[in-house]
């Protein structure tokens, strides 16, 4: 007696569209520049001591990197200090940010998921893929959502064989 049994890949022919949010992840350095080691006594900064810092100091070290400008000691440091910081980093680095490195990896997906085409998936059944080898931050997936949200059928979390339902178009 031969069986013989045709396996259907019911995932391949769901018509379901697989977002890799990691597809989207910078892939340049992330660095912090702390501020605390231009302070006086780690409790303020001198205005006279700090300019000639910014004007001394490599700045080319911060090529085509991904820099989160943030003070990690409770001192007193004025908002042109960081403005200083953000204008000799910008010739140089890819992205400068105020905050930590959260916040920086916030602003790099929120800049690459701008590009998005939300038309390029009308009316489709969308899976935005839920976990990885990267660390996505939430604020990512809530981007992507909104982005969608108004153009596709559905949106779910997870991978196509195992879903969350997010959003589902009532026609």
């Amino acid at each position: 007696m031969e069986i013989q049994e045709n396996i259907v890949n019911k995932v391949a022919s769901s018509g379901l569209i697989t977002l890799n949010l990691e597809d989207f992840y910078h892939k340049g350095e992330r660095v912090v520049y702390d501020i605390v080691d231009n302070l006086f006594h780690g409790l303020m900064l001198r205005e006279k001591d700090f300019r000639a810092f910014i004007k001394d100091h490599d700045w080319a070290q911060y090529q085509d990197k991904n820099v989160a400008i943030t003070c990690s000691a409770d001192a007193i440091v004025p908002t042109w200090a960081y403005m200083l910081l953000a204008n000799k980093l910008q010739p140089y680095a890819n992205e400068v940010v105020f905050g930590g490195l959260d916040t920086l990896e916030a602003v790099l997906f929120t800049k690459a998921l701008s590009k998005v085409n939300p038309q390029d998936y009308a009316n489709e059944r969308v899976v935005v893929k839920g976990c990885g080898d990267i660390d996505i931050p939430v604020s990512a997936y809530v981007e992507i959502t909104n982005l969608l949200t108004p153009m596709v059928k559905s949106i779910m979390f997870g991978e196509p064989c195992s879903t969350v339902p997010v959003y589902k178009r009532k026609d």
